[in-house]
């Protein structure tokens, strides 16, 4: 199972809205055939797995191990337990249940009907752990939310002031390249006005290979000048504001959206991003931007570096309460990952 896992890594930010699952098929205590699934319409982990057996035959007498229930319902591709029942692979190891409506169990039902040996919960928390993001959105009915920033030691997030619009680095160039991996696995990036207009992020993945995050941009009254990155076309941007009467003329890309500043805002930012089906979301400022989410409760992560600078006077880092998930040095910066335990 903890094969399956690495495997299922592979996946992560290719295969939405479909889970990233990894199989792997056993044969006399040797892994004979695995993968993973594929980019959104391809194949399930379960059939690339099967596949990758050279020799058929030895099928009826193996084990199939896999992180997610196997799909008993037809969508883009058949049912994966079907091809399972098919093969006649006599066990069937699940590291969780899928909780989406559709299978649920149903899986699990239909291989047990046909004969087949299903153990459920092998690795159990750490498959659920893997599946995040499709837990979140099929059970929270919202994207899994997390919270990214860099903090100096003295304890700020930016200086109060400076002399030109390019970000001021508080973290290494290891710690920035890990960042853009965290994009590319992440279906959306969110931003306030502000961090838009003295940096002018570009918001997309640069230092590491994958797909760009769909951009999210909070500007309540449309300050945000039209000669920035994030408008430059070359990925989808959602602007949430205040009002949409102000637009001019629509830009190529750009979705305008309207939320009620007054009211809860992260709640709504969550609704806009369910509507437009996206399973996961990294903020990465302002401070006041994140400090929205956390006082809303509506956050999974905070992955938060700290560096080996001090600014001494400057804009506070975010406060929030959380749960140590990780801990570990990247050259002189320091990474943390809390887990929301509320």
């Amino acid at each position: 199972m903890q094969r399956c896992i690495q495997l299922a890594k592979n996946g992560i930010g290719t295969t939405r809205p479909n889970p990233s699952v990894g199989a792997v098929v056993v044969y006399n205590d040797k892994i004979i055939g695995e993968g993973y699934t594929s980019p959104y319409g391809g194949n399930h982990a379960e059939v690339n797995t099967i596949n990758s057996v050279r020799d058929k035959s030895l099928l009826k007498e193996s084990t199939i191990y896999v992180t997610l229930e196997p799909c008993s319902h037809h969508g883009k591709t058949p049912p994966c337990a079907d091809l399972i029942v098919k093969h006649q692979i006599p066990n069937v190891v699940i590291g969780c249940i899928d909780t989406n409506s559709l299978v649920a169990g149903k899986g699990i039902e239909r291989l047990q009907n046909s004969g087949c040996n299903v153990v459920v919960g092998v690795l159990e928390e750490e498959c659920y752990e893997h599946h995040k993001r499709f837990f979140t959105v099929q059970n929270k009915k919202r994207p899994y939310v997390i919270l990214k920033w860099a903090e100096t030691k003295d304890g700020f997030i930016a200086p109060l002031t400076k002399d030109t619009q390019k970000p001021v680095w508080i973290s290494n160039t290891y710690s920035q390249q890990l960042v853009h991996k965290w994009r590319a696995e992440e279906h959306a990036i969110l931003v306030g006005t502000n961090t838009i207009i003295a940096d002018n992020s570009k918001l997309n993945v640069r230092s590491w290979t994958g797909n760009n995050p769909v951009r999210i941009v909070l500007d309540k009254s449309l300050r945000i000048p039209e000669n920035v990155n994030v408008f430059d076309k070359s990925e989808k941007t959602i602007v949430l504001t205040a009002s949409k009467t102000k637009i001019q003329e629509p830009r190529q890309n750009v979705v305008y959206e309207e939320i009620d500043f007054s009211k809860n805002v992260a709640k709504q930012i969550c609704e806009v991003l369910q509507k437009y089906k996206i399973q996961s979301v990294i903020i990465e400022g302002g401070s006041k931007t994140l400090q929205t989410f956390i006082d809303a409760n509506l956050w999974d992560e905070a992955r938060v570096f700290t560096g080996d600078v001090e600014f001494e006077v400057g804009v506070k880092s975010p406060i929030f309460n959380g749960k140590i998930f990780v801990e570990k040095k990247i050259q002189n910066d320091m990474l943390r990952i809390y887990k929301n335990q509320f």
